[in-house]
């Protein structure tokens, strides 16, 4: 008979044919291994072919023997109850390799259950845990899948699987602090989405000042990721595209947009002709716009025509949700009328007030001044005086001697 043992006094005596030392002890407690018997092996061949659907593996003599196995009946799932748990005992321990209907590269995958009943002698837990590593090598640990370990039925159950599973694929528990800036996050989203819904009925302004009142501090680092309403594309009215298509063709040199919060349209408001000494009375005081203006103007000699984009948004009073929609809707919109309708840009603007919209502030908007000459760098001035030549040795007289 040949078993491997654990180093420790009292081994002397032992059969020292084909033995490999290994230290396993636990309080003085000493238990030689079991290793597989012939048959085992050979069963274990024969079932990773798919064959066989259980196989019970239990310490005999110091030896690993086969306890039982069960043949392929009907789908995994529905033989797992009846198969597995008639065979665990309430006393003894055992392994308990159950083949899935999945496969691997190497062959079917196998479920490994370590089963030590909590009324088990205290020995027979350490060996059979002791030994657990040795069974999962002589079958081959490319072929288990997962692995339990169970004192009571319920735990190596189908039930206690299916909930092993559920454990092992759900994310890692968060901290305390995890949990509240997570909380905040859903929270920010559950705004936004308000906010964005044309049927909310809550006032957004409201909420804004009550929210005021208590601050959340939430950590902001370099991978930091912000949640933001990007590129809302909300569609342009008929009147508004032919007013696009006009402008491109310089019959108007004026357009005022904005949006319908409540059909999440853009509409036209007005062509009216505009001169820029009328630009600022076409900015409302109370609510925001988009405005394309012709600008016409000469640059250095040349006469030219250019198409201005202006943002108006009258600061805060407006409303966060009125705020937010213009501001997510203005990039697509841009992208809408320089792509489809092939209309160039020369500036995109953004005031908050239309006093800010003079003859020379748009002149330096769309030609901006080009700073031609770098000052260069003024080199500091040495210092005053000369220093004379540097000497390596001090002359005579310097160290108190005569020359």
């Amino acid at each position: 008979m040949g078993f491997l043992l654990r180093e420790g006094k009292g081994n002397e005596n032992l059969p020292a044919a084909g033995v490999c030392s290994v230290s396993c002890c636990r309080a003085g407690f000493e238990e030689p291994i079991p290793i597989s018997t012939t048959e085992l092996r050979d069963f274990f061949a024969k079932a990773r072919n798919g064959s066989v659907r259980l196989i019970k593996v239990i310490i005999e003599e110091e030896q690993l023997v086969l306890g039982a196995h069960k043949e392929l009946a009907r789908r995994w799932d529905v033989d797992y109850d009846a198969f597995v748990l008639p065979l665990l005992d309430e006393q003894q321990p055992c392994y308990v390799l159950y083949r899935l209907d999945s496969q691997n590269a190497q062959g079917y995958e196998w479920l490994f259950i370590s089963w030590s009943p909590d009324n088990s002698p205290v020995r027979l837990k350490m060996l059979y845990a002791a030994t657990r590593a040795t069974v999962k090598k002589e079958f081959g640990g490319g072929h288990i899948k997962d692995e339990m370990f169970g004192t009571v039925k319920e735990d190596v159950s189908l039930s206690g699987y299916q909930k092993h599973v559920s454990s092992c694929s759900a994310p890692a528990p968060l901290t305390a602090a995890e949990q509240e800036l997570q909380q905040i996050r859903i929270n920010e989203g559950e705004v936004a989405q308000d906010l964005l819904s044309p049927a909310s009925s809550r006032d957004v302004d409201a909420c804004s000042q009550d929210s005021s009142t208590e601050m959340v501090k939430t950590e902001i680092s370099v991978e930091s990721k912000h949640q933001t309403l990007q590129g809302l594309a909300f569609p342009l009215q008929l009147d508004a595209q032919q007013a696009i298509q006009a402008l491109k063709q310089k019959k108007i040199n004026y357009i005022q947009l904005k949006l319908d919060l409540e059909r999440e349209t853009i509409d036209l408001v007005h062509t009216s002709p505009t001169d820029i000494s009328d630009l600022p009375k076409r900015i409302p005081q109370d609510s925001a716009r988009y405005h394309f203006f012709l600008y016409k103007h000469s640059h250095e000699g040349d006469y030219l025509e250019s198409v201005v984009f202006i943002y108006s948004m009258p600061g805060y009073k407006c409303s966060i949700k009125e705020r937010m929609l213009y501001s997510s809707c203005k990039s697509r919109l841009l992208d809408t009328v320089e792509q489809e309708f092939c209309l160039e840009i020369a500036k995109k603007i953004e005031i908050d007030d239309g006093a800010e919209l003079t003859a020379e502030f748009l002149y330096d908007e769309v030609h901006p001044k080009q700073h031609a000459f770098k000052q260069a760098f003024a080199k500091p001035k040495g210092p005053v005086g000369k220093r004379g030549q540097k000497r390596l040795i001090k002359g005579p007289g310097e160290n108190g001697e005569d020359s």
